[in-house]
């Protein structure tokens, strides 16, 4: 789930918070599409390194640790003009969400929410916690 906030310490982009089944992410609700797309890059990479997320594509489980595609998510700004509010590319081990150029964080959030979760209800995604797997599907999990 991602939210946009005024609460976070000052100088702060994003933070984030996990538990079984639930990823929080915050942004600053006043960070431009390019601070809040490289403070969420730096922050899905310290999520990814320090959890048990895994992708599993095509039979394969996908994580930080896979030698030839490490799993990772890369938000940039799109090329495009006028551009989606955020569009989604998954493909073995990289998830690439371009956000619009002039996209606040708001509106940004509130797109990119519902394709986060459909993204996640397509059971291509894990998460492991306290030894065990949790899905979408898996009971009380959160979900947007």
């Amino acid at each position: 789930m991602y939210e946009a906030t005024d609460d976070l310490a000052p100088g702060v982009i994003s933070d984030w918070y996990e538990g079984r089944g639930f990823l929080r992410i915050r942004v600053n609700r006043r960070a431009t599409p390019e601070q809040f797309t490289q403070a969420l890059n730096r922050t899905l990479a310290e999520v990814l390194a320090g959890s048990g997320w895994y992708q599993l594509w095509r039979g394969e489980v996908v994580s930080t640790a896979s030698p030839n595609s490490p799993l990772r998510v890369v938000f940039e700004i799109s090329r495009f003009f006028p551009a989606p509010l955020v569009e989604i590319r998954e493909r073995k081990g990289t998830v690439t969400l371009s956000v619009s150029p002039i996209a606040s964080a708001e509106e940004f959030v509130q797109a990119l929410n519902p394709s986060v979760e459909e993204l996640l209800a397509g059971g291509q995604w894990f998460q492991q916690w306290e030894g065990e797997i949790v899905t979408m599907d898996s009971p009380e999990v959160v979900s947007v």
